[in-house]
């Protein structure tokens, strides 16, 4: 190796690669598997559980002790037969090539390359019987570690696990009791990501987990009799100690938000939403609610305690304020958001989630890219944010232990022992400011390890690093054995540290840079190893990982290390981190963008089996495709037709889908988007243009059902009125695409639903317009009039279904009718109408309301179409499309054609020879 240098004295230092130290991962992988199935063992197992590894480990290291002295007491003493020196006496020169007690005719033959006698090449006995006692003696000790550690998971496990069946606050969750509790939060509060329920938005909630420290039944007021604690009798006030979480409904009832002025309820909502979010960790407030037991099991909270905003009563009483360590934590992240108040929209909630893990400003939308292209670990604080920091203060790991060390600290002039020190103070400080994630503490945990090897000046391997902090983890917090965060991270970490070197080693070997194939190794072995774990959660494989990945990776270290240094500059000097935060601006909207066109792409993702039998067949087929790829280095041309192949697979250019796959069908007209429980209907109105009706109740699904359809201009969207499964789509819609303007009904209600449309086209710069009866508008083959809601809907409408805008579409011959969700009285207002003349014998119907059984009996009848398509989720729990209803349809003389069984529908042809195509 000093040869192979190229210089005189050799190389300063030499790197010698020796093997793996895996010691340590028997024990680690042990204490996880023992704590992930212990938490639901009762007291009694966990300990008889232990109390059994311990014996046996005793078994173990007697049976080694006992061996180990016999295998010494066979050994000759010194001075014995073999003729070694008696202790104490002189040790006499021996001839120089030649060993003792061998007869010299041996010795020069072995030097002369005459092959060796019997018994050259193995060791004498007493070395041989040491050998074997020594490896006796390891694999004793390593049983013995290995149950040690169980017994001790075990311990730790049952421990936790009874946390959550112990003490009232199960007893009383079963009761469904309202309960008056002083809780300690123990996370930051968060809004609920809003979700679709038929057809509204859930309300908005605020969740947290805390821990009730005391607990009585009943309300301060005495209903319910504050002193009757089950199980307790008679005490007033029971102090416990059960993981709870927090739900702060904080929502708004539609008419009170519409019709209520200043200081009214929503007003007071806002005032307890606000209230809320405003807590730290570690506060201790006073609430009052009601308590229900967990839906599901595997989770480390005993109850949920639900408080309900009556009037501003689920205003939070604090009665203890949090800790000053927290206070600091607070007020720095309270500066980073402030400092990022003015930037751009992507940059101002990416920075927070960069730095501190705060998604807090993170949309629906963005998040969804992130999880599409596999980047949300970015988002997720992580060990890659507290490794930038450590190489910044102690330069690159390689270099940690060398006068040529670089990084602050040693231009600083500071110590290597204060650099460790002053390392472990930035990962306390990085864990307290970032909130104890799991990734969070896997990460702070192998970085301490790692430091406390360079303060001692012994280096170790960083698997051992990794297997220790894991163990420690697990003993620390056993439901982190159950955490797909901290699965993924330990996985990620695992992968960079085994797989990645020799990955670039073997692309290095075929002509690739460096750096380019540390990049490309690092993003694949991770991508490898996290691929399964993420179909369990998601039962999807992204194809646009590896390459996202690598274009944001140069970017997500001077996102954060400026993101830090605005987190430390904003609470002394605001105009210094305002610059800060503008310059991280650069780099975290470079990450965004490339998150939002790698979502954007047709194939950006493919559908895979859920569960862990998916999870063990991509983990199959990633093998045999890692196998396979290294056979396929090794001939250029091949590698680049694969490569061209997975291109044409994401782009998947609309041309190429069709001839392939027949979807769309040629000239297509109408096509009616898969979306669930909801309505997305699509109109060609040229070669990549389209007229967009309804958005469905997920972006993502209609994002994909567009891009398939090849659209990518849109002059008009038309909510036909604001139920969540008519609109909560509309990001999705906007994604990527150039629209024109929003047409949508007057009625506006509900109204959380009619502000979001409103946000979102604000965001965007698209005019929002009102549709009217009487309206009629042309764009290249497509004509349509608006045929409903009048101008003014004289009596007013029961609700937004009867305020649906109606649309009569002709395109190329064919007449189509789209109803909305118009129910029976406004179906009837519509036949009565004097746009009644022209709805009789359409050719195409869509049909209302998802085909409910609230249908005009008469309107089906004059409007007796040809086709007639309903978009309804499968196994929806309304009964749609009613049974009643398509009787009525197919008596007409339609053919009736249902998204929740045919898929996505289009149909083509013209007014004569109508067609039609399912996905």
């Amino acid at each position: 190796m000093h040869a192979a240098s190229g210089s005189r004295l050799g190389a300063s230092h030499p790197r010698r690669e020796g093997p793996v130290d895996l010691r340590l991962v028997p024990p680690a992988l042990a204490a996880w598997a023992t704590a992930a199935v212990m938490l639901d063992a009762s007291p009694q197992l966990a300990g008889g559980l232990a109390l059994g590894c311990v014996l046996v480990a005793g078994v173990f290291l007697g049976g080694w002790g006992s061996r180990a002295r016999r295998g010494r007491a066979s050994v000759p003493p010194e001075g014995g037969r073999d003729g070694t020196p008696v202790r104490g006496e002189p040790c006499l020169e021996r001839p120089r090539g030649r060993a003792p007690n061998v007869p010299r005719d041996r010795a020069q033959g072995s030097a002369r390359g005459r092959p060796p006698g019997p018994a050259q090449g193995r060791p004498p006995g007493p070395a041989r019987s040491r050998a074997a006692g020594a490896r006796y003696g390891w694999s004793r000790t390593a049983g013995a570690a290995v149950l040690l550690c169980v017994a001790a998971a075990g311990v730790s496990a049952g421990l936790h696990g009874a946390d959550l069946r112990r003490g009232p606050v199960p007893v009383l969750a079963r009761e469904y009791a309202t309960v008056t509790a002083e809780v300690e939060l123990t996370s930051d509060p968060r809004l609920a990501r809003p979700k679709v329920t038929g057809n509204h938005m859930t309300p908005d909630s605020v969740l947290i987990n805390g821990e009730v420290r005391n607990i009585a039944a009943g309300e301060p007021d005495g209903i319910g009799g504050p002193d009757r604690v089950a199980g307790v009798a008679g005490a007033a006030r029971v102090a416990t100690r059960a993981p709870v979480l927090v739900i702060v409904d904080v929502g708004e009832r539609k008419s009170e938000g519409r019709r209520t002025g200043g200081g009214g309820p929503a007003d007071v909502g806002r005032g307890v939403r606000q209230a809320w979010l405003g807590l730290l960790p570690s506060t201790r407030v006073r609430v009052t609610g009601r308590l229900a037991p967990v839906l599901t099991g595997g989770d480390r909270i005993a109850a949920v305690l639900r408080l309900r905003d009556r009037g501003g009563r689920a205003m939070p009483s604090v009665v203890r304020q949090p800790s000053a360590a927290q206070r600091i934590a607070g007020r720095l992240r309270a500066g980073l958001r402030e400092a990022t108040d003015g930037l751009p929209a992507d940059a101002r909630a990416l920075l927070p989630g960069l730095v501190v893990g705060d998604t807090s400003r993170i949309t629906p939308e963005l998040d969804e890219a992130f999880k599409e292209t596999d980047l949300a670990h970015t988002l997720a604080v992580s060990g890659s944010n507290l490794t930038i920091m450590l190489a910044l203060l102690l330069g690159p790991p390689g270099l940690a232990q060398q006068v040529e060390r670089r990084g602050l600290a040693p231009r600083l002039g500071i110590p290597l022992r204060t650099t460790a020190l002053l390392g472990g103070v930035l990962t306390l400080g990085f864990v307290v400011v970032c909130r104890p994630d799991p990734s969070v503490l896997r990460a702070a945990a192998c970085g301490a390890v790692v430091l406390l090897a360079l303060a001692t000046g012994r280096r170790r391997s960083l698997i051992p690093a990794l297997a220790t902090a894991v163990l420690l983890l697990v003993l620390y917090d056993p439901w982190l054995a159950r955490s797909y965060g901290f699965l993924l991270s330990v996985l990620a970490t695992g992968a960079l540290l085994t797989l990645a070197p020799r990955w670039s080693a073997a692309l290095r070997r075929r002509g690739v840079p460096p750096r380019l194939a540390e990049a490309l190794a690092a993003a694949g072995a991770a991508q490898a190893l996290c691929a399964p774990v993420v179909a369990v959660l998601s039962a999807r494989v992204s194809l646009v990982a590896v390459p996202c990945n690598l274009l944001v990776e140069f970017a997500v270290a001077p996102a954060t290390v400026l993101g830090f240094a605005t987190l430390a500059t904003a609470p002394w000097a605001m105009p210094g981190a305002k610059a800060l935060a503008w310059c991280a601006s650069w780099p975290a909207e470079w990450i965004a963008g490339v998150a939002r066109t790698g979502a954007a792409l047709p194939g950006a993702g493919v559908d895979w089996p859920g569960g862990w039998g998916g999870a063990l067949l991509l983990a199959l087929a990633t093998s045999v495709a890692v196998l396979l790829g290294r056979r396929l280095l090794r001939r250029p041309w091949l590698c680049a037709a694969c490569a061209a192949l997975l291109l044409l697979a994401v782009v998947r250019p609309p041309p190429l889908t069709r001839v392939l796959t027949g979807w769309p069908p040629p000239g297509w007209r109408l096509a009616m988007c898969d979306v669930g429980q909801g309505d997305a209907t699509v109109l060609a109105a040229g070669d990549g243009t389209a007229v967009v009706v309804d958005a469905g109740p997920d972006p993502t699904l209609v994002d994909r059902c567009l891009s398939r359809l090849g659209i990518t201009r849109i002059p008009l969207v038309v909510l036909t009125h604001f139920h969540a499964d008519h609109v909560a789509g509309l990001p999705g819609v906007l994604r990527g695409r150039a629209v024109g303007a929003i047409e949508t009904t007057g009625f506006a209600e509900p109204v959380d639903q009619v502000a979001f449309v409103r946000r979102e086209a604000e965001a965007r710069g698209v005019p929002l317009v009102r549709a009217a009866a009487g309206e009629r508008r042309r764009l290249g083959p497509l004509d349509w009039e608006v045929l409903w809601p009048p101008a003014r809907q004289v009596p007013e409408p029961e609700g937004p279904n009867d305020a649906s805008v109606t649309l009569l579409v002709r395109s190329a011959g064919i007449r189509m009718l789209l109803l909305g969700d118009l129910e029976p009285p406004a179906q009837q207002a519509l036949a009565r109408s004097p746009a009644a003349a022209r709805l009789g014998r359409v050719d195409v119907l869509k049909v209302a309301h998802h085909g409910s059984a609230y249908q005009d009996p008469d309107l089906l009848r004059a409007v007796a179409p040809r086709l007639a398509l309903i978009s309804a989720g499968a196994d929806n729990p309304y009964g749609h499309p009613a049974p009643g209803t398509v009787a009525a349809l197919e008596a007409t003389g339609a053919v009736v054609l249902r998204t929740d069984r045919d898929g996505a529908l289009a149909v083509a042809g013209t007014g004569t020879e109508l067609r039609v195509a399912g996905d």
